[in-house]
């Protein structure tokens, strides 16, 4: 399953839980479900909340990207290592999982 990264770094903003999405543009035209969830159709629905720039959402969008990159990176290595300790893949499955 792809991450949702735009949803989860909204999240992180204002304490969670204070967007929802427009379902109709400024001209009133419905937007169609599979286009909606893009940051132009972010609406604030928490009292008190805040719209953080797109800039802001772009980078922690990155900033979950790269956090998932080097999470994959030292699994991978870490299974390397063992590799090379004279573990067999089995072992390292056994272990890790991979």
């Amino acid at each position: 399953m792809d991450r949702d990264y735009l949803q989860e770094a909204l999240q992180t903003f204002n304490g969670g839980n204070w967007y929802g999405w427009k379902k109709e543009d400024d001209n009133g035209n419905k937007i169609p479900n599979k286009d909606r969830m893009q940051y132009q159709h972010i609406k604030i629905i928490k009292d008190g909340a805040t719209m953080p720039r797109e800039a802001e959402v772009n980078a922690k969008i990155q900033e979950l990207k790269d956090a998932e990159t080097d999470k994959t990176n030292k699994k991978a290595s870490g299974k390397q290592k063992l590799l090379d300790l004279g573990l067999t893949e089995e072992e390292v499955k056994a272990l890790i999982g991979v």
